[in-house]
């Protein structure tokens, strides 16, 4: 299969399909050695009235809660309601909660289904600055939300804190409150600034060592209420240095989308589970790597989940809060859903030439799970969105 693509040097090329069969069906839900989350999407229904740009989008709930069969099929946890869902970008609070609900009413359907839900802080008014003690009472709001449909919280950064603290301490103080008080134990979630610019300097310092060092206070006092501690801050060696001075029994789970590949398999340091946004796009190739990671095949791990490295950095790269719209695009070229529009109107956020891209790295590794389908529908994309005709 073949169809005409646009190139950065302005030409327009054809590209010959590397994958041309649909990806076959798993006999059984396969089991890993690591934990894996995968932060999974929202499908809206672009069809009801609704206003694109708002926070409250309508969501088609039915293809929303099938993705998530669809991850939970292939031996992946769900972490739901995170930045990949679009919290703070088209996805606000009021709707965030009830796709928590939903969602964990929805896994106590699926026999093996587990899921993780973010609380935070982002139902609070982002014109204003807010006081601590509004800050931890936001915080026990979302977790209340969380905890009462049954789901376990992930206390996810928060923009109100950032902007707010004026110390070390004040994080401490906020953590150390909102911890205690949880009925679960809570998944902390470090995301660096390439996420989200306005969470520059967490934790108290723009030093990552010294900002490494109050989150690990905060660990160490709470170590019997903490799962463990999601890490995005794409660069690997900071990964390495908090995951070998975790206290035993706490978790390492990466968030970093472009050096996973290394960081699950692990070296001398350790080794990380993972929760990743990456993982929604190319769920059916991490599942097939993380089989074979579990059963010690160490090269076809690297065989499977080295092509995805490439993609993931194609989707995240900068500005790098826009990865959602590559990965709502590939699961409209694989089928999940029937359209290709976002909460926020973030479809808009790449180019053309991005997608494009996205298209080429992601029939490299395999992650085109129905090839011809994502061939007409790209074919679909570019005359609608850039005037390049393809013919069937």
């Amino acid at each position: 299969m073949k169809i005409n693509l646009p190139a950065h040097d302005g030409t327009i090329q054809t590209y010959a399909m590397q994958h041309q069969e649909d990806a076959a069906p798993l006999a059984t839900t396969p089991t890993f050695n690591r934990i894996a989350y995968a932060a999974a999407h929202v499908v809206v229904d672009p069809r009801a009235a609704y206003e694109p740009w708002g926070d409250a989008p309508r969501v088609d709930w039915d293809s929303t809660l099938a993705f998530r069969e669809h991850l939970y099929s292939l031996g992946f946890k769900v972490a739901e309601a995170m930045d990949t869902a679009q919290r703070g970008m088209g996805i606000g609070w009021p709707t965030a909660a009830e796709l928590i609900r939903r969602s964990v009413a929805h896994a106590r359907t699926i026999p093996g289904a587990d899921l993780a839900c973010g609380a935070g802080t982002d139902h609070l008014d982002s014109t204003r600055r807010h006081s601590l003690s509004d800050i931890i009472n936001a915080y026990n709001e979302q977790f209340e939300v969380v905890e009462s449909a049954g789901g376990r919280p992930i206390m996810m950064a928060s923009r109100a804190l950032c902007a707010a603290a004026r110390s070390a301490d004040d994080y401490k103080n906020v953590y150390d409150a909102v911890i205690s008080s949880s009925r679960n134990k809570v998944v902390l979630h470090w995301l660096g600034d390439a996420f989200d610019a306005s969470l520059a300097g967490y934790w108290g310092s723009s030093d990552v060592q010294t900002a490494m060092a109050t989150v690990l206070d905060i660990i160490r006092q709470h170590r019997s209420n903490i799962e463990g501690i999601k890490i995005s801050l794409l660069n690997a060696e900071y990964e390495r240095q908090l995951r070998s001075q975790l206290p035993e029994g706490v978790l390492m789970f990466t968030g970093d989308d472009y050096n996973y590949g290394d960081l699950i398999a692990g070296d001398s340091t350790g080794q990380s589970h993972a929760l990743l946004g990456i993982f929604d796009p190319i769920a059916p190739v991490a599942s097939r790597a993380l089989v074979a990671l579990a059963a010690g095949d160490l090269e076809r791990y690297h065989q499977l989940i080295g092509p995805t490295i490439s993609l993931s950095r194609e989707l995240f790269v900068a500005p790098t809060q826009y990865y959602k719209a590559g990965v709502v695009f590939l699961a409209w070229l694989n089928g999940h859903q029937s359209h290709f529009s976002m909460a926020g109107g973030m479809q808009s956020a790449r180019s053309v030439l991005h997608y494009a891209d996205v298209f080429r790295k992601a029939d490299t590794a395999g992650v085109l799970i129905r090839p011809d389908l994502a061939r007409r529908r790209m074919g679909e994309f570019l005359n609608l969105h850039a005037g390049i005709e393809n013919h069937k």
